[in-house]
């Protein structure tokens, strides 16, 4: 007698598997994972215990609505297998569920359209050197992770391949062309004065906007009189100089620029020690930005940790402490303050990663005033502020994993306030002429950016959850899939659109600059945020947002190539944004195509339109199904390959319509229905009767992306 089979069950299944109610494995990654080439995307998320019913909690429909919410993935998603994940994982459930029933009062009296859920996509990647390093949630790479996810899943599973290894898996490049022999670096650079006017007029046009560290009337002269006692001392001072040159020189002369950065980071370290004054938060938060502009970027995000404990060690961030030094020095020091903040909330909000300065104890203001109460134009000052609200858009929605709408309208009253301030000037001072100041429109031109960044980073997770509802899932029926999301008016959709908008707008000012040869070859701030609003194009036009996506997509790659000729970054993030324009053209067109055919499909026996050889094949197909009211024509479409159904159409008497003219929101229920049989036109209105279409009501407007995203 055989012994029965026994079962083997699992004690927890993978996000993926949940979602596609497959039997898993238990593996990472399962075998499904593996098959489908998504091992970087096999998560496991803690499954949360069952809380008991509280005595106070309302009726049992709301008890099956809470419980019917998934449960939020963990933080952090690394490339390889880590032993020590399990622990976060116990603490992320503890977490999340202390979390959730904090907020089941709020959940019972938001609306259905008033949360979406911020995907978690921090991760560990490797760097040029196979290291791993953490990029956080609001980072451009980790909205590049959750685009690059949707784009394999929804669209193209190859998709990306040639640009970012056979796994899809990208890197974190860091350059090391900069790093020059021990030899090398003991010698002192040499020192042309005669082109210390172009590289001081260089380094003052590329940092404008992003830090204000010297009286820059006075810096060429400063460096001139440096020059002339050159050889006299090797301080801190002569650093500071050597890393001015050095930034000024790095579009230009690469090998000289890192030259002098090595002999002027080694002076700086050489000197670092309890006589802290200006000059040495000066030199490495030089050291930061010319590792920044050299794609050195953790190397940045360490030295720049040496210039803000400098900075509290000498009482930068308290503006009493700086009035003692006198009117200049004050005003000085608080210049020296506020650029630390620009660069520590750039390189946290870029990466991801917790800022290593704070205002909690800062007394340094970011507005100054005039005498009549007018506050006056300072790019330093606008770009703190605009990155302070980043800031805080970063600590209250990603932080907590989720945003409503009262959320967004507190953030986007602050953002309104800031753009009717500065918006008008800034677009004042980018549209003037070269020859007038070319620094100032630079500047302008970062602060911008930042805006428009701080806009999408707030909108970006209503656009995930509008892709996602607007991309059909693969593994469904096509029935049940809504492929155009529909294009109703609602707030989430309000919100996607104003991401793609201030996405748009950003490319649009990016690419004026680009085509003037305005910006300097190394801009990391705008590059960042540029890629950013890359991605954002990308998947507003793979959505369907407008065909017009298509221009300002391109506009954002010819930007990043333009950047990518000195920058390893921009010449990555080209690549990843061509690709990604490339399968959402495919996709529009493949849609175009299959719209068509079906809209062929159910007029083609109306006036003969099918060549006759075809009309042969139909009446010679076996009808093996009495099913009434389904042509063989339907039946035909329904079982050829898609390939065979391409070439028949482009046999077909519209062999020369343009594919981008099929896309006029032509359907089979509003152009044919009246053509469809009775039988059939009733099981399309039942199956679409018996579909949820609103299934956010279901669960009080929770939305969690993480299983889908």
């Amino acid at each position: 007698m055989s012994s029965p089979m026994i079962r083997t069950r699992i004690a927890n299944a993978c996000d993926t598997c949940k979602q596609r109610k497959v039997k898993c494995d238990g593996n990472l990654p399962c075998s499904y994972c593996r098959r489908r080439q998504g091992d970087s995307t096999c998560r496991f998320s803690p499954t949360p215990r069952r809380r008991p019913r509280r005595p106070h909690l309302p009726s049992p429909e709301t008890s099956v609505t809470q419980s019917s919410v998934p449960s939020i993935g963990p933080d952090v998603s690394t490339d390889v297998p880590v032993s020590s994940a399990e622990p976060s994982r116990i603490h992320t459930a503890h977490t999340t569920q202390t979390r959730t029933s904090d907020n089941i009062s709020l959940r019972s009296d938001a609306s259905a359209e008033e949360e979406a859920d911020v995907p978690r996509e921090a991760r560990l990647l490797r760097d040029a050197h196979g290291k791993l390093t953490f990029v956080g949630d609001c980072a451009p790479l980790s909205l590049f992770q959750t685009v690059r996810h949707i784009v394999t899943s929804r669209v193209d599973p190859n998709a990306f391949n040639p640009q970012t290894g056979q796994s899809g898996r990208v890197s974190m490049l860091e350059n090391s062309s900069s790093y020059l022999s021990f030899s090398a670096i003991g010698k002192e650079p040499y020192v042309d004065s005669a082109t210390v006017g172009q590289l001081v007029s260089s380094f003052i046009s590329a940092t404008s906007g992003l830090v204000n560290l010297f009286e820059n009337e006075n810096l060429e002269s400063n460096i001139l009189a440096w020059i002339a006692k050159e050889g006299e001392s090797a301080d801190v001072t002569s650093a500071v100089n050597y890393l001015v040159l050095a930034i000024g020189s790095q579009s230009i002369n690469e090998e000289s620029a890192a030259i002098s950065f090595q002999y002027a980071k080694t002076l700086a370290l050489s000197c670092l020690g309890g006589d802290l004054g200006i000059e040495t938060v000066q030199a490495f938060a030089l050291v930061t930005i010319y590792m920044l502009r050299a794609c050195q970027i953790n190397g940045a995000y360490l030295f720049f940790g040496i210039a803000a404990r400098a900075a509290y060690s000498i009482g930068l961030h308290r503006t009493e402490v700086n009035t003692r030094f006198g009117s200049n020095m004050h005003i000085q020091r608080d210049r020296l303050w506020k650029s630390l903040r620009v660069l520590d909330l750039f390189l946290s909000i870029s990466m991801g990663r917790p800022p290593s300065m704070s205002d909690v104890d800062c007394t340094v203001p970011c507005r100054t005033f005039s005498a009549n109460g007018q506050e006056q134009y300072d790019l330093l000052n606008a770009s703190v502020q605009i990155l302070s609200i980043t800031e805080e858009i970063v600590l209250r929605v990603y932080s907590r994993r989720k945003i409503s709408f009262q959320l967004t309208e507190g953030i986007s009253r602050q953002l309104r306030d800031w753009s009717s301030r500065w918006l008008p000037r800034l677009k004042q001072a980018v549209a003037k002429s070269p020859q007038e100041d070319e620094a100032e429109i630079i500047g302008a031109c970062q602060v911008m950016s930042s805006y428009y960044y701080a806009v999408m980073l707030v909108a970006r997770p209503f656009l995930m959850y509008e892709l996602y509802k607007r991309l059909p899932d693969p593994d469904i029926p096509t029935v049940t899939n809504l492929s155009n999301g529909g294009s109703d008016n609602s707030g989430r959709t309000r919100l996607a659109n104003a991401c793609i908008d201030a996405a748009s707008l950003m490319a649009e000012s990016v690419a004026d600059l680009v085509n003037h040869q305005i910006l300097d070859g190394c801009m990391p701030l705008i590059v960042s945020w540029l890629f950013a609003s890359s991605l954002v194009l990308g998947v507003g036009l793979l959505g369907g947002f407008g065909r017009i996506l298509e221009k300002y997509a391109r506009m954002s790659i010819a930007g990043l190539e333009y950047f990518a000729r000195n920058d390893a970054h921009a010449l990555q993030y080209s690549l990843i944004a061509k690709s990604l324009l490339s399968n959402a053209l495919k996709h529009l067109q493949k849609q175009d195509i299959d719209e068509r055919l079906q809209i062929t499909e159910s007029s083609s026996k109306l006036f003969g339109l099918v060549p006759k050889e075809r009309l042969l094949r139909e009446d010679a197909l076996p009808t093996d199904t009495d099913q009434p009211g389904i042509l063989p024509s339907d039946m035909e479409s329904a079982n050829a390959p898609q390939d065979l159904l391409t070439n028949e159409l482009f046999a077909s008497p519209f062999h020369d319509i343009d594919p981008a003219l099929l896309s006029l929101g032509c359907s089979l229920d509003s152009t044919a229905g009246a053509f469809l049989g009775r039988d059939q036109q009733d099981r399309i209105d039942h199956v679409f009767g018996a579909l949820n279409l609103f299934p956010l009501l279901d669960g009080n407007g929770h939305i969690d992306l993480v299983h889908n995203l």
